[in-house]
């Protein structure tokens, strides 16, 4: 049999000419149709598997199936025909995952990633790119999303000519769904993540919004939720030298932004941090750099995906030439949070923009026009003017909203099983007590909860107030206890702390804990009530403040007899407790002997 390396020598001496002359076979559906189509998913299956049979360097696998039986597929390519995870991080590579199609309407990522395989592989042209790379390449993650095909799948975008739907078969939104992990797609990219633990990650999108210059903007998580040194690394390095060769190449970026009033140029720009549902936000808390791509849904299809496949080609280059550099501070980030909840100091859990403080910048915009809609009476902006570099004011600086005191680890009653099983597909590291154990924890109380009105990604998600209490609690055989001193621990404490960013709590994990479950009888209560009062004249004067406060509360007879009833010992203790207790003193650990 011939080897594959040869055989692609003599295909291309076969086939000289002009660089598209040479394409033949190899051309996809975008380039076919004159840059204005994307390809369907047999067609990704289709040029996958034919890559894989031409060249040692490719490898054509799946990491799941979605709920319609699609297998998602993986590409991985690499120029020593390493297959495995273990095989590229011991060869010192940088492993650098390339994702696209997580909303199919989205198809640069696609488009851009096939072809720069193809030109790498098949025509052998920056193929020093994978010198110290091995590349892993999802071209269509949300596949069932992907299929459902058609012209009419986002009203406010420039092609391509049809696309698929921005959600899985599900209706969920898989970038919302990275840390609550809801969706099987998720479920497996979630192991697959965890098996590969890639170096650094791109995530390539459409952006919505307003109209400018730029036809590709980018996002890094660089204001605090990350790393210190990874995120030094990706602002005074990555940035710069991205920057530098995207404008070389004709595309001017500019970091992801929104306007601080929807569609308002004059309101100011505003940069965030990513929550953990999302995928740059998740893949900071794993201590991983994630890149962001945004191109701008108004630009035709063909310089978005051209500046979809440059951005990529110099995120290869950069990832290669640094790759030992990258592969030490991730390892060391790793080690680094597992020392976190060493520190005296508060952890962030929650962010939020600071509007106090911004700086004037040069931003490369479209002249446009307010006028009042005689339709609607509201603002109609009109990007009706020419390429216009404005003056605007950049909000960038955060604050932290949320912080919390991080625990030595975390302890969670067998009943939430579902809790730990979402822990667990996160690749966390946990113990399972075999005997009942009764130690000092802080556990928290919630009050003031409130259930959204309309669900958001299949789930009612819950804000609460709540109050930290110190004591000693009794945890049955079979808790789990979660340890912070892992290179998860951002992740753990995101998903663990009720006030953090899209926390399990937050997603209405913990519901049952809220609902009262044992009730007393008026023809009971009436009487006790009263017997109440006369043991502690005090509870009188409270019951009277909250019918003052309250008025629907002093007209309802069973809210007044059910707040006598929560004062009694007959109250269920458990209800509107967090069930999970967080262990401050790491010497607990090493008496259960789990050091």
């Amino acid at each position: 049999m011939i080897n594959k390396s040869i055989w692609i020598g003599l295909w291309l001496i076969c086939h000289t000419g002009p660089a598209h002359a040479q394409l033949g076979m190899w051309e996809t559906e975008y380039e076919k149709s004159g840059f204005t189509k994307t390809g369907r998913y047999d067609e990704a299956i289709s040029l996958a598997k034919r890559l894989e049979a031409t060249s040692d360097w490719v490898w054509f696998t799946s990491i799941g199936q979605s709920p319609q039986g699609r297998d998602i597929p993986l590409i991985v390519v690499d120029k020593d025909g390493l297959r495995s995870p273990e095989q590229a991080h011991a060869a010192g590579k940088a492993v650098v995952l390339v994702q696209a199609c997580i909303h199919p309407g989205e198809s640069e990522g696609k488009d851009a990633g096939f072809m720069l395989i193809r030109d790498m592989v098949i025509m052998q042209q920056h193929t020093q790119l994978l010198d110290h790379v091995t590349l892993l390449f999802l071209p269509i993650f949300n596949v069932d999303g992907h299929e459902r095909f058609g012209p009419f799948h986002r009203i406010n975008q420039n092609g391509p000519e049809e696309a698929g739907w921005r959600t899985n078969a599900g209706n969920l939104n898989l970038n919302r769904d990275y840390l609550k992990a809801d969706a099987p797609e998720m479920k497996a990219w979630l192991a697959f993540f965890n098996q590969w633990m890639p170096d650094l990650f791109i995530d390539c999108h459409t952006s919505d919004g307003a109209d400018y210059q730029y036809v590709l903007t980018y996002s890094l998580e660089i204001y605090g939720n990350m790393d210190e040194d990874l995120t030094a690394w990706q602002r005074d390095q990555y940035i710069p030298f991205m920057e530098q060769n995207m404008f070389r190449d004709g595309f001017p970026v500019f970091p992801y932004v929104t306007f601080r009033r929807w569609f308002d140029p004059t309101s100011g720009l505003v940069r965030g941090i990513a929550p953990p549902m999302i995928s740059q936000g998740y893949t900071a808390l794993r201590n991983r750099p994630g890149i962001l791509v945004e191109t701008h849904m108004l630009k035709p299809y063909k310089p978005r995906v051209e500046s979809t496949y440059a951005l990529i080609k110099h995120t290869l280059d950069f990832a290669g030439t640094y790759h030992k550099t990258l592969k030490a501070l991730v390892a060391q980030a790793d080690e680094n949070a597992g020392r976190l909840y060493l520190h005296d100091g508060s952890f962030p859990v929650k962010w939020g923009v600071n509007y106090s403080d911004s700086t004037e910048i040069p931003f490369l915009g479209v002249g446009f026009s307010a006028t009042r809609s005689d339709l609607t009476g509201g603002t109609w902006f009109r990007y009706d003017g020419g390429p216009e570099t404005l003056k605007l004011w950049l909000f960038d600086k955060h604050l932290a909203l949320n912080e919390v005191r991080l625990p030595a680890a975390y302890i969670i009653p067998p009943e939430w099983e579902d809790v730990i099983e979402r822990l667990r597909l996160h690749g966390i590291r946990m113990w399972r007590l075999s005997n009942e154990v009764e130690i000092a924890v802080s556990t928290y109380v919630c009050h003031d909860y409130q259930w959204s009105g309309t669900p958001y990604e299949g789930r009612f998600r819950l804000n609460t107030r709540i109050r930290e209490e110190q004591g000693t609690e009794r945890y049955p055989a079979g808790s789990m206890i979660v340890p912070m001193q892992q290179a998860a621990a951002r992740l753990i404490a995101y998903a663990l702390e009720p006030q953090a960013d899209g926390s399990f709590l937050n997603w209405g994990f913990f519901n049952p804990v809220f609902e009262q479950k044992e009730y007393a009888e008026t023809y009971v209560m009436e009487k006790m009530a009263r017997d109440m009062i006369i043991a502690d004249p005090a509870l009188k004067a409270e019951f009277d403040a909250m019918k003052n406060a309250d008025p629907a509360f002093a007209q309802n007879q069973w809210a007044q007899l059910n707040w006598f009833y929560s004062h009694t010992p007959y109250w269920d203790p458990k209800k509107d407790r967090y069930p999970v207790g967080r262990i401050m003193d790491d010497a607990i650990l090493k008496e259960l002997g789990l050091e």
